[in-house]
């Protein structure tokens, strides 16, 4: 199906999926890792029965077969009084279960960011009243005769930290690359700060950036911010490698939920390894205290750095299946399933080609696979997937018992 998905009137998206659709819920799902969507979103298509005009979609089956026309309605968040937000870092709150049914559940607040790539455009972050007054007069004075702003230290310093919590809001760790975006975003909002003996007009601002991140990374550091004081080297300590986050990792080790200690998780962690002992479990309350323990459980992997076998025995809720993908989400703000499906669809037509380009090299293995693809009349897309998933361990030479397990699905 090909779609024209309309997400702002400035932002108009062609999308085609190869998958049939199975639900809204579904399309949803899509759409939101196809798209890179975090927030939530009500779908709404042209209805070629009423004109083209816009209805709710509802039901998948309402859809025109082939193609069809999608609009991206926003919803509003509602906020309440309890709501607590934490500077720099975005926040998500999690359920807890009551001691008492005649009690509302207790709000755990979780500092989590949400993106851990600083964006294409970097958005300079609001200063003080003064300052901003400052560098209006100067990018007028600048724009009537090229006259650049002469800045107290104050005034600089006052720039330099709000740029730096602006920073470590996406990341603890930028780059020279990074850091050199930023700059240059600063001197494109406010010209009138330029370097005046520098070709790009930002050479200083990049390296004072630079060290005062360092020096905001110290003050976090200082006050127990997990993701930075991983890194404080010891006393007698031989320099060693450098615990950031990597690409894919958005919280990489963040601090404890507001009000938990790591003696109070680890009795969390207990009542965890508790109830996997049961038979019938509870995947509430394991959901709940997985959610709750994720400071101390990337804090053990990090800092620790454990085999898997001990990973097993500290948190064997870990290796459930739906667990999995949630620990996933946790670290990488993205959806594991759907990315991993999304990704087989774009990948398919080209392993299936690898697979006969090479095929004659893997033995007869192959080729029977391949045969057996090529035999197939109804269904054809999904023997394709399967094809390619099963191809993967013939071709990478290894046993595919040890790859991956065939299951029937009733």
């Amino acid at each position: 199906m090909r779609l024209r998905v309309v997400l702002a009137p400035d932002n108009i998206r062609r999308l085609d999926i190869l998958e049939n659709l199975a639900s809204v819920e579904n399309l949803k799902t899509i759409l939101q890792e196809r798209l890179e969507i975090k927030e939530d979103f009500l779908i709404q298509f042209e209805d070629p029965d009423f004109g083209n005009e816009l209805c709710n979609l509802t039901n998948i089956t309402e859809l025109p077969p082939d193609r069809a026309v999608l609009k991206i309605l926003w919803k509003v968040p509602e906020e309440s009084e309890s709501d607590i937000s934490i500077s720099s870092l975005d926040t998500a709150c999690m359920s807890c279960p009551s001691s008492s049914s005649n009690q509302s559940s207790s709000s755990v607040t979780i500092r989590q960011r949400e993106n851990s790539q600083l964006p294409s455009t970097f958005p300079i972050p609001k200063f003080s009243y003064d300052v901003e007054l400052r560098l209006a007069k100067g990018n007028e004075k600048f724009k009537e005769d090229g006259t650049l702003l002469t800045m107290s230290r104050e005034m600089k310093m006052d720039i330099l930290d709000s740029i730096a919590q602006a920073i470590f809001a996406f990341k603890a760790y930028p780059n020279s690359q990074e850091l050199e975006s930023v700059s240059a975003a600063l001197i494109e909002k406010y010209p009138c700060l330029k370097d005046p003996g520098s070709g790009t007009g930002y050479h200083s601002w990049t390296m004072s950036i630079k060290y005062k991140v360092g020096n905001y990374r110290q003050k976090l550091r200082s006050v127990g911010c997990s993701e930075v004081a991983v890194n404080q080297k010891k006393a007698n300590e031989d320099s060693r490698r450098l615990k950031k986050p990597r690409r894919c990792e958005v919280n990489f080790l963040p601090d404890n939920p507001l009000g938990q200690t790591d003696s109070s998780l680890q009795k969390e962690r207990d009542a965890l390894q508790e109830e996997l002992k049961k038979k019938h479990l509870n995947m509430e309350f394991v959901d709940s205290k997985m959610e709750l323990t994720f400071s101390l459980r990337r804090k053990e992997i990090v800092e620790e750095e454990p085999f898997v076998a001990d990973v097993l025995r500290q948190w064997p809720a870990l290796f459930l299946e739906h667990q999995i993908c949630a620990e996933f989400y946790r670290i990488t703000q993205t959806n594991l399933k759907s990315t991993f499906f999304s990704s087989l669809d774009e990948y398919t037509p080209r392993m299936i080609k690898l697979y006969r380009v090479r095929g004659g090299a893997y033995g007869d293995n192959m080729k029977t696979l391949l045969d057996q693809l090529d035999n197939q009349t109804s269904d054809v897309l999904a023997h394709r997937k399967a094809t390619a998933l099963k191809g993967l361990p013939l071709f990478m030479r290894e046993k595919s018992e040890h790859f991956l397990k065939t299951c029937l699905v009733r």
